[in-house]
C-alpha cells in the first residue's frame, strides 16, 4: 500500500501530462524547492522514505510543497507569440485550478496564446522556513522559466502577461507593484516583471475596512502589523513602472469587495499606466471567465486587448 502511495505522488506531481498538447512538470529541477522545510521531495519520493507522516494526507500536502506548471499550446499555426502565467485563487489556501485557472488556459490556448498554469505554494509554516515568501518564489521562478524558454516555445519576449483571479490576483498584484522584491536566485539577470497584467476579482488591499480577511491572515498573519498591511496593501505602491493593466469584477461581490478593484483601478490611471476595467452589476466572486448572470463575458474584450497589443501601443 506504500509503494502504491508514493507511486500516486509520483504521478500526480513529477510526470509529464500529454492530453492536447498540455504538459505538466515540476517548477523546480530535481525536486528542489527553495526555503522549502523539506527540501528534496523529488529525491526522498524516488527512495521511498516516508516524509511525511505516511498517512492520507501525503498525496495533498504533496500538491502543496510542490509546485508545477502545466503548459497549454495553441494548436499548429495559431501560436501568436504572446504567453499568459496564471495564477488562480484561493484565499492563500487552495489553489482552484479547476475552476479559474485550467478554464481561462484553454480560452487562451484557443486563441493562439500559450498559457502557463502555475500550481504555486500556498503559505504554510510547517512546510517552509518563511510561510509569506513561498507564493512570490514559485511566480518569479515561473516568470523566469517563461521567459528564458521563450524560443523553445515560440514565444516573443516581450509579450508575455500574468493573470491573476482573486488571492492569486493579489499575488499578482504583489509581484507587479514590488519590482524590487526578488525572491529567487536570477543569474542571467532575466526580466522578472511581466508586460501586461490581468486582474479577475482580485484582493488588493490589506486594509481592515477592504480586505478579505481569510487571504490575509494565511499569507501574513498571526502578527498582522500596520507595516505588513502597507507593504500587501498594492494600491499604495502602483506608479509609473506598474505593468498595463485589466481588471474585471463584479459590484455585487460579497466576498472580496469590488472597491479592490476600483482603487487599484484609480491608482494606475493616477499614474498614467494603460489600464481597462469591466464590471458587472452582478456575478458575485468566483465566477472564472463565466459569469452567468450575464450576456457579454469580460475574457473576450480582455483577449482582444492582449492580442491587438492596445496595452504595448499606450506606452511606446
Amino acid at each position: 500500500m506504500k509503494n502504491i502511495k508514493y507511486l500516486i505522488i509520483f504521478c500526480l506531481c513529477y510526470s509529464p501530462l500529454n492530453i492536447k498538447a498540455q504538459t505538466q512538470f515540476p517548477l523546480y529541477e530535481n525536486g528542489i524547492v527553495p526555503g522549502a522545510i523539506l527540501t528534496n521531495i523529488l529525491n526522498d519520493t524516488l527512495h521511498g522514505k516516508s516524509w511525511l507522516t505516511g498517512n492520507d494526507t501525503t498525496i495533498i500536502k504533496a500538491r502543496t510543497i510542490m509546485p508545477t506548471l502545466t503548459v497549454f499550446r495553441p494548436d499548429a499555426g495559431k501560436n501568436n507569440g504572446i504567453a499568459v502565467l496564471i495564477c488562480s485563487g484561493g484565499s492563500y489556501r487552495n489553489v482552484a485550478d479547476v475552476q479559474e485557472g485550467i478554464p481561462a488556459a484553454k480560452k487562451l490556448s484557443e486563441n493562439g496564446i500559450t498559457a502557463f498554469v502555475l500550481h504555486y505554494r500556498v503559505p504554510r509554516s510547517d512546510l517552509m522556513e518563511n510561510k509569506t515568501t513561498g507564493p512570490f518564489q514559485d511566480v518569479q521562478k515561473a516568470l523566469q522559466f517563461v521567459r528564458e524558454n521563450a524560443e523553445k516555445y515560440q514565444l516573443d519576449k516581450n509579450r508575455i502577461g500574468i493573470m491573476g483571479f482573486s488571492a492569486g490576483g493579489h499575488l499578482v498584484s504583489s509581484i507587479c507593484t514590488h519590482p524590487g522584491d526578488i525572491y529567487i536566485n536570477n543569474p542571467k539577470h532575466t526580466n522578472l516583471r511581466p508586460d501586461f497584467m490581468v486582474l479577475v476579482y482580485p484582493v488588493i488591499s490589506f486594509a481592515d475596512s477592504l480586505t478579505h480577511q481569510l487571504s490575509r491572515q494565511n499569507l501574513i498573519g498571526p502578527d498582522i502589523t500596520p507595516e505588513l498591511v502597507a507593504k500587501y496593501s498594492n494600491e499604495l505602491h502602483v506608479d509609473a513602472n506598474t505593468p498595463p493593466t485589466y481588471i474585471t469584477s463584479a459590484i455585487d461581490d460579497d466576498i472580496v469587495k469590488v472597491q479592490n478593484s476600483l482603487l487599484f483601478y484609480a491608482a494606475l490611471e493616477q499614474a498614467k499606466v494603460p489600464s481597462n476595467i469591466f464590471l458587472y452589476t452582478k456575478g458575485g466572486h468566483g465566477f472564472g471567465i463565466n459569469n452567468h448572470t450575464a450576456e457579454q463575458q469580460w475574457i473576450d474584450p480582455c483577449l482582444q486587448w492582449i492580442i491587438k497589443g492596445t496595452w504595448k501601443m499606450a506606452i511606446q
